[in-house]
C-alpha cells in the first residue's frame, strides 16, 4: 500500500497540519503582553488545541498497537512501525512543550487562583468559544479519516476473502477431479481382478485336464520313450562304427 493510500499517513498529515497551526498560534501568543485579552483568548485556544491533538495522537498510537500485532496483514514491517512510533512520540513532545510554555506563561502573568478560574471557566452558551469549534472540527475530520481507514481495511479484507474463496473453489475442483480419477482407476483394477480370477480358473481347469491325461498315458508313454531311445542308440552305433 502506498503512503498516499495508507490511512496512517492521511491521519498523520492532518495531525501535522494541526500541530503547525498550534505552533503558529503559540508564536503569536508569545508576542502578546500577559495582560492583553487577546492573550487570554489564545491561551484557552492553545490548551484546547493541545488536548485535541493529544487525543488524536493517542488514537493513532492505538492504531499502531493494533497493526503491531500482525504487521504482515497490514503490509508493514518493524522498521515502519518504529518510524511511526517515533513520529507520534515527537508530536506528543511538541504539543507537551507548547502546553508547558503556556502554563509557565500564565503562572508568570497571573496568580494561581486567577489561572485556575480561567482554565475552569465554562464558555458562554450564547457565545461559543471558537477554540471549541476548532476542536470539534478537528475531531470530526479525525473521525471521518478513521472511518475512511476502517472502510479501506474492510475493503482489503473483502478482497482477501474473495481470493481465498477462489482458491478454495480451485482446490475443490482439483479434489473432485482426483476423486473421479480414483473411481476410474478403481473400476479398472476391479476389471483386472475379475479377468485374473477368470484366467486363474481356466489355468486350474487345464492343469487338472493335463494331469489326468498324463496319469492315464504314463505307462504307454514310458514304453514309447524306451523304444525311441533304443532306436536312437542303434542309429548312432551304426554311424560311429560303420561309416
Amino acid at each position: 500500500m502506498s503512503k498516499a493510500q495508507d490511512p496512517f499517513y492521511i491521519v498523520k498529515e492532518e495531525i501535522q497540519e494541526s500541530i503547525d497551526k498550534l505552533l503558529s498560534s503559540f508564536h503569536r501568543w508569545e508576542r502578546i503582553r500577559p495582560d492583553d485579552e487577546e492573550r487570554v483568548r489564545l491561551t484557552k485556544e492553545l490548551f484546547s488545541n493541545c488536548e485535541s491533538i493529544e487525543w488524536q495522537v493517542d488514537e493513532l498510537d492505538k492504531a499502531i498497537s493494533v497493526a503491531a500485532r500482525d504487521p504482515s496483514w497490514y503490509g508493514i514491517d518493524e522498521a515502519e512501525l518504529e518510524s511511526r512510533r517515533r513520529w507520534t512520540g515527537n508530536a506528543r513532545t511538541q504539543v507537551g512543550n507548547v502546553k508547558k510554555a503556556v502554563v509557565a506563561g500564565k503562572e508568570n502573568g497571573n496568580t494561581a487562583s486567577a489561572m485556575h478560574r480561567e482554565l475552569m471557566r465554562l464558555p458562554n452558551s450564547h457565545q461559543p468559544d471558537r477554540s471549541n469549534l476548532y476542536s470539534a472540527e478537528d475531531n470530526d475530520d479525525f473521525i471521518a479519516s478513521e472511518s475512511d481507514r476502517q472502510m479501506l481495511l474492510i475493503k482489503q479484507q473483502d478482497e482477501e476473502l474473495d481470493e481465498l474463496s477462489a482458491s478454495v473453489e480451485r482446490i475443490g475442483g482439483v479434489g473432485l477431479t482426483i476423486h473421479e480419477e480414483l473411481l476410474a482407476q478403481e473400476k479398472i483394477i476391479d476389471d483386472l481382478g475379475n479377468e485374473m480370477d477368470s484366467t486363474t480358473n481356466r489355468l486350474d481347469f487345464v492343469q487338472k485336464k493335463v494331469a489326468m491325461v498324463m496319469k492315464k498315458a504314463s505307462a504307454k508313454g514310458q514304453c514309447m520313450m524306451i523304444l525311441f531311445l533304443l532306436v536312437l542308440f542303434i542309429i548312432l552305433f551304426i554311424l560311429v562304427f560303420f561309416t
